[in-house]
């Protein structure tokens, strides 16, 4: 019963709360079995000590496979899990670093010195200069500023995307060496 209550929670629907008059079964193995009446499919799901899952509930043709339920659904959440993390990786390995077009040697050394050990950690970056007021007429000095950042950068990093204006913005990717 245990089984059923947490099949409901997960909106699967197992064994009994099947309710189309044939399904597609798929044995334990993966193997087909072809279309078989539903009391049928939960009399071999029985012998076999597993339970009938629902996998595609389409009207015309329904899939069923003989599986235990529990595995079923410690897998699936598992690939979940391991999806959320790799989205979760993927958003936290980009860090912004931030110039401007009159930025000062020192202020441009440190942005290049944190932006080098994290590249080093195999971490990408993003390089953007912000343009104010009159400097939009000059995007080519944001360019420059960009371009020596990465220049200085090349020994442990290549360029992912060229230098580009988004806006008040001009950005440029860069990813670690292999």
């Amino acid at each position: 019963m245990e089984v059923l209550a947490i099949a409901k929670q997960n909106e699967v629907y197992i064994n009994e709360q099947i309710n189309c008059p044939e399904v597609m079964v798929i044995g334990p193995n993966g193997e087909k079995l072809g279309v078989k009446k539903i009391a049928d499919a939960l009399t071999l799901a029985q012998y076999a000590g597993l339970d009938l899952v629902l996998l595609n509930n389409d009207f015309k043709n329904p899939v069923c496979k003989i599986i235990d339920f529990t595995k079923y659904r410690y897998e699936k959440n598992k690939k979940e899990k391991e999806a959320r993390k790799k989205q979760r990786e993927q958003n936290l390995e980009t860090k912004e670093y931030r110039l401007s077009v009159t930025i000062d040697v020192g202020d441009f050394e440190t942005k290049l010195r944190n932006a080098k050990a994290y590249l080093e950690k195999g971490h990408k970056i993003k390089v953007a200069v912000r343009f104010k007021g009159r400097q939009m007429a000059h995007p080519e000095l944001g360019r420059e500023v960009i371009l020596k950042f990465a220049e200085k950068l090349s020994d442990v990093s290549v360029i992912e995307v060229m230098p580009k204006m988004e806006g008040r913005n001009m950005q440029l990717f860069l990813a670690p060496k292999k």
